[in-house]
């Protein structure tokens, strides 16, 4: 079983912005993935960028400088 790990996980209220999110990572070159929501939270969308936890003020930034709306950004075990 893998063991788990401290994960930043940005919660979006459709999949539009998270498919935005992804493609914005990629351009810029930030580091991350696209998940599943985990079951301990909810979401409007069934999708999540999980990033490290050092990443937020980056991720935060650039979400906000292109207009990708998010729901939350938490930190869980994962």
């Amino acid at each position: 079983m893998r063991e788990k790990e401290l994960r930043l996980v940005i919660t979006f209220q459709n999949t539009t912005s998270a498919m935005a999110m992804e493609k914005l990572c990629q351009e810029k070159g930030l580091n991350g993935r696209l998940i599943p929501v985990p079951r301990s939270i909810t979401a409007g969308c069934g999708l999540s960028w999980s990033a490290v936890p050092g990443a937020r003020d980056e991720l935060k930034n650039a979400m906000e400088e292109n207009n990708i709306i998010y729901d939350e950004i938490y930190e869980l075990e994962i």
